[in-house]
């Protein structure tokens, strides 16, 4: 194995021993390889410096690298934003280990040569985090590397695969260049990507979002607290920002957008579909420590006299999300709350027997001004998983879960 920096710095030679230069940087080329050094940066004096490709380069060892060529076939180096650079962009440098859910600092790139058609290629195979790394840079040319390489070996190793490597990168046009994935992150949990996030500065933020795809974005904007939403929010374009809240459930949809400055409000809500729109207005007339302030709109409403059978059909035909299957709510022929049914019961019920047979009792409701602390009470005392808010004439309007309640009581802590 060799390190990045036992490479750089190294001096370089030909194919007839002549010093062409030192090794001032590596470059990976991500359309070609994602994992190869596919240039070294050679530079001799203040004013000239070549590429060596990655099949003119015959031999690596720490400290000294030999090409397979002369110097007249390598080329004048010319800047690339498409390459990532392994000095400038990854020494010292914040990613995200997607293995470990977590930001950390990258203290040296390990490397592997690997012999190809009469050359020798470089691959990274892992980044280091560890404590062995840190000190090899500290001692690296104060003593001999073989030295440095037996004080290190005692030392506990600390590193991340690099496909479990994903690379910060805040300037949106580089990040399209470098074509940087962001299947890595999108295959986090909400939660972790949003802990991932508060570690970072604004700039890196706002790059972790623009990777996302708008559910994914969504998800993960409704789990950083409320501060960061609007900071994050407030620094997207109107448009993108409207698709991306068109993600959230209407109720994290009104409370964030609420948050905002009302001039980004009013763009927001002007890019929004007007359904979406009008549903995230009615909701932004509540007060927040109400049960109108809680609730979604977004729930499975039947009537009473439905089969099981057919509520579980018409559960399926629409794809209802999962979120939504706490509780069915039951309406009469007048459009009144006539109950709930827990989806336990609705599972364990016969094919043909009718809703109004299953419900929950007692029959619970709430009206929309209902204070949260009444409705915390409620969950409490009688286990709820969620509670149906109704209006004056008993019609159904929203429903309070359980998860919003556990947020609200976290934001009072």
């Amino acid at each position: 194995m060799l390190h990045a920096t036992e490479v750089l710095g190294a001096q370089a030679y030909d194919s007839a021993g002549n010093i062409v230069g030192r090794v001032k940087e590596m470059f990976i080329v991500p359309e070609e390889q994602p994992n190869r050094i596919s240039r070294l940066l050679l530079g001799r004096g203040q004013y000239r410096s070549l590429v060596a490709r990655h099949d003119q380069i015959a031999e690596v060892a720490p400290g000294r690298v030999r090409l397979t060529t002369d110097e007249s076939a390598l080329e004048l180096y010319q800047p690339n934003e498409a390459w990532l650079a392994v000095r400038k962009d990854l020494l010292d440098q914040q990613i995200i280990d997607t293995n470990g859910r977590k930001v950390v600092r990258v203290n040296d790139v390990d490397l592997t040569d690997q012999p190809t058609n009469g050359n020798v290629e470089l691959r990274i195979i892992e980044v280091d985090v560890g404590l062995p790394a840190a000190v090899r840079r500290l001692l690296q040319g104060i003593i001999p590397p073989m030295a440095i390489r037996r004080i290190q070996s005692k030392l506990p190793p600390r590193t991340i695969r690099w496909e479990f490597v994903n690379l910060i990168e805040p300037d949106p046009l580089r990040r399209v260049k470098l074509r940087l994935s962001s299947q890595k992150l999108e295959a986090l949990h909400p939660a972790d990507l949003a802990d991932i996030m508060e570690e970072l500065s604004p700039d890196e933020r706002q790059s972790i979002i623009g990777s996302l795809d708008e559910e994914t974005a969504a998800e993960t904007i409704a789990e950083l607290d409320k501060r960061l939403q609007t900071q994050v929010v407030e620094k997207l374009d109107p448009e993108k920002a409207a698709d991306i809240i068109e993600e959230m459930s209407p109720d994290e949809a009104a409370d964030l957008i609420q948050s905002l400055d009302p001039s980004k409000s009013k763009e927001v809500l002007e890019e929004m579909e007007g359904s979406d729109a009008q549903e995230v207005r009615q909701l932004m007339r509540f007060d927040e420590n109400t049960a109108g302030g809680m609730m979604t709109t977004e729930f499975v409403v039947v009537g009473e006299d439905a089969t099981r059978g057919e509520v579980v059909d018409f559960i399926r035909f629409h794809e209802v999300p999962t979120d939504q299957l706490d509780n069915i709510v039951l309406i009469n022929r007048d459009a009144a709350l006539a109950g709930t049914v827990p989806l336990a019961r609705l599972l364990l019920a016969d094919g043909e027997q009718r809703m109004g047979e299953i419900t929950f009792e007692p029959l619970l409701s709430v009206k929309a001004d209902t204070s949260d602390k009444d409705v915390f009470e409620l969950f409490d005392k009688y286990n709820l998983r969620s509670l149906t808010v109704v209006n004056d004439e008993s019609h159904p309007i929203g429903s309070i879960t359980v998860d919003d309640v556990v947020s609200r009581l976290c934001a009072k802590i």
